[in-house]
């Protein structure tokens, strides 16, 4: 490593980032993963000014006044708002920094194996635009792989499916290479965005994006459970317009996720008939392997795992697995940086 490449590792903190549709997650060189927050930003209609991002802002959604807008700036994984996500990496990037540094910071940020060039420039240009004088970009399904600790490097199939808010991505790795991946425009976004519209349909109730995520986390399943859960709900009655509550069971709740499953389901199934042989036959053993906080839906380890025949476990700590593997990343990058492909 050149003399000023060390001088800049020593006076700044490096900053790996799964910038992701719902939550974004901070890790910072020798701390490990320091910040977990919604990406969302509460933005004033009138002046246009950030007026707080995070959990403050996620706390505003569906609860602001006329002025005030709750904007959640990644869209399907990748930036639906330039400026706004500006103002959201800036945010977390100084939340982390507890001293100043004379260096700007180095960061690597996870990003979908479908995203396009114009994408992925203005995920660079927004990180520039935020304060980090290097961006290097690393496939979400690679740093999940490399986060949960799959032996990416060597000449064997491993298999990652990484659900997130806006897209699960799943992929075959081998050899430090992404063999054969799928990015499905499904995740725990369509998964709330799926049972808001049973509610409404079923129940004739409008309820909001956080009461439809606490519906997914409490009784959501992808398989039938062996104690069927119920739940209670408040929302608004969409005949009279006054508050209501009614009890939902975890049934209901799996057929308003059935089509956002089979969208996963199928998609790891093209990505299993695209691979190679030698390697399909290494993931007999290997089997597969789910991240991102929509791996944790009851149940979706098993369906998966009966519809194609092949073992499959959740990994621990799934939310955290991508923002762990960008920190790997980080901290064996050398002095000619080599974004993985």
């Amino acid at each position: 490593m050149s003399v000023t490449k060390k001088i800049n590792n020593f006076f700044s903190n490096d900053i790996g980032i799964d910038l992701g549709t719902a939550n974004c997650l901070v890790f910072v060189r020798g701390q490990g993963v320091v910040l977990d927050e919604p990406s969302v930003v509460a933005v004033d209609n009138d002046s246009n000014k950030v007026l707080a991002v995070g959990i403050e802002a996620k706390r505003m959604l569906g609860r602001t006044p006329g002025n005030i807008r709750a904007v959640r700036p990644m869209k399907e994984g990748v930036i639906a708002d330039f400026n706004i996500t500006e103002s959201m990496l800036r945010y977390f990037i100084n939340k982390v920094r507890k001293r100043p540094q004379i260096m700007r910071p180095r960061l690597v940020v996870a990003v979908p194996t479908g995203i396009t060039e114009v994408e992925s420039k203005a995920v660079e240009q927004s990180a520039k635009k935020a304060g980090c004088r290097e961006v290097i970009t690393i496939f979400e399904p690679m740093a999940a792989a490399i986060g949960v600790g799959l032996p990416v490097s060597e000449p064997s199939g491993n298999m990652i499916v990484d659900i997130g808010g806006g897209t699960s991505e799943i992929a075959v790795i081998s050899l430090s290479g992404i063999v054969e991946c799928r990015s499905v425009r499904t995740g725990g976004d369509s998964m709330d965005d799926a049972i808001i519209r049973y509610i409404k349909r079923a129940y004739s109730m409008m309820i909001g994006e956080r009461t439809a995520e606490a519906i997914k986390i409490d009784i959501g399943s992808a398989y039938p459970l062996q104690e069927e859960l119920t739940m209670e709900i408040k929302g608004r009655d969409m005949n009279g317009g006054l508050p209501k509550a009614v009890s939902i069971t975890s049934e209901e709740i799996r057929e308003a996720l059935q089509e956002s499953v089979t969208n996963i389901v199928d998609g790891v199934r093209v990505c299993l008939e695209k691979c190679p042989p030698e390697l399909a036959a290494d993931l007999i053993d290997h089997g597969i392997v789910l991240a991102g906080g929509g791996g944790q839906l009851r149940g979706l380890d098993q369906l998966i795992a009966e519809e194609t025949g092949l073992p499959v476990i959740v990994a621990d700590d799934p939310l955290r697995a991508v923002a762990r593997g960008t920190g790997v990343y980080l901290e064996g990058l050398g002095d000619q940086p080599k974004p993985i492909q």
